[in-house]
């Protein structure tokens, strides 16, 4: 064998070390990754039944959580579509999955409208409200923003802008993954039943 030879054999086979070992793989999750995953922070909150939840009860499952609210016009349903199109794609899994929803507005999101709103999507969605002074350190946890803006043309008197993204707590209490807003349901799907072994 030539030397020529020798040495283009020897080029691809470290190029293809280099491939593997910089991550020429595919990636594991389909969402974004926190590198290393950070302990979720805890919190109690009164859920639509009017009970306490609190997070770190949920070790064992995946958690998705969104900041959202009731009289949102557009992102926070299309979330909630898209979170029942996950719930019904994971079939008999979706009992190992917690879908918590979180006002930004709980002025006007008590535990009834949040029952009332929730069950159009999915009864066993979760929905959570407190107070302004339970909620703030929460939002700032998990680095969500939330604004009231006044909206005189809006027949809910105002507007809230906030953070449209959904967050992955994993079964061991991690913060593991964020999606943005539009994230395809099968990627968020793909992502939990590697969560869960599947």
């Amino acid at each position: 064998m030539g030397k020529t030879t020798l040495i283009a054999r020897a080029a691809t086979l470290l190029t293809v070390l280099i491939l593997v070992g910089c991550g020429g793989q595919k990636p594991k999750f389909r969402g974004t990754e926190l590198n290393p995953p950070r302990t979720a922070p805890d919190f109690v909150l009164t859920d639509q039944y009017g009970q306490p939840f609190r997070l770190s009860d949920q070790q064992g499952k995946v958690v998705l959580l969104f900041f959202g609210y009731t009289h949102c016009p557009d992102v926070c349903p299309t979330t909630l579509a898209r979170w029942k199109q996950i719930y019904d794609a994971l079939g008999e899994d979706a009992d190992r999955v917690r879908f918590v929803f979180i006002t930004v507005d709980p002025e006007r999101d008590t535990p009834e409208r949040l029952q009332q709103h929730l069950a159009v999507f999915n009864p066993k969605f979760i929905g959570l409200t407190g107070s302004p002074d339970q909620l703030a350190p929460i939002y700032q946890a998990y680095y969500v923003y939330q604004e009231k803006v006044q909206e005189s043309q809006s027949a809910a008197g105002y507007l809230m802008s906030h953070t449209s993204a959904t967050f992955l707590i994993d079964p061991e209490g991690r913060w593991r993954l964020n999606y943005g807003f539009g994230t395809p349901p099968e990627d968020i799907v793909h992502d939990i039943q590697v969560l869960l072994g599947k």
